[in-house]
């Protein structure tokens, strides 16, 4: 008489075994998922506990322009200046970038800053070098005010990743060619539910499944 409750008791705990199982691999594997541009690219800055400060700028279109006012988005920020040469080298990849979000992906926006004299100035500058006007919103801080002294940027370029809520997840200093797969799977897992939490300085990372960036690649 005792046989077919034990029975159900033990099914219902292999079923339990079963589901916790199931949960946990699904966990892992979006943990994995998510943090796996993050190893690869090896930012020189990523962790989730500031805030990017928010700043007004003119833009090259004419309009005045407010970090705060792209919330909701993931915001991909340039810092730029006519007299980097490596920031006119990766300005070509900046626009094909650029171009990728602006067709497929609305909730990533590509932001450039640039420290020079002038929006004409900088807006002559991109022209020179991308035969066209840039695919991407172009801000001026001629005072280096935003750049240098909220931000802090003493080198040229310099990109920050800023989540949908306003919070840096990354900094990448020089520069990159940002038309390969990484930047943009970077910036599409800053959208996802679940949060990467291994944080990096200085190229190094830390933090809580850390060990995950030994398994996977650097970036080219």
């Amino acid at each position: 008489m005792r046989t077919a409750p034990l029975l159900q008791i033990g099914f219902t705990v292999i079923a339990a075994i079963g589901v916790y199982s199931f949960v946990t691999s699904a966990r892992d594997g979006e943990r994995r998922r998510v943090c796996t541009p993050v190893c690869a690219l090896r930012p020189d800055y990523a962790n989730d506990n500031r805030l990017a400060p928010d700043f007004e700028l003119p833009g090259i279109d004419g309009k005045t322009h407010k970090l705060s006012d792209y919330r909701g988005k993931v915001v991909v920020l340039n810092f730029w200046t006519k007299t980097c040469k490596p920031c006119l080298e990766e300005m070509p990849s900046l626009a094909d970038f650029a171009k990728i979000l602006r067709d497929k992906y609305p909730k990533i926006e590509l932001i450039t800053v640039s420290t020079d004299e002038s929006t004409t100035d900088a807006r002559n500058t991109l022209l020179a070098l991308l035969q066209s006007d840039p695919p991407f919103t172009t801000l001026v801080d001629s005072e280096s005010a935003i750049v240098g002294d909220k931000y802090g940027t003493k080198l040229y370029p310099e990109t920050w990743f800023i989540d949908p809520e306003g919070v840096i997840r990354g900094r990448f200093d020089g520069p990159r060619d940002w038309a390969e797969a990484l930047p943009l799977e970077f910036a599409q897992s800053l959208l996802a539910p679940m949060k990467c939490e291994i944080a990096f300085e200085q190229r190094q990372p830390s933090g809580p499944h850390s060990d995950l960036c030994a398994e996977i690649p650097l970036a080219n």
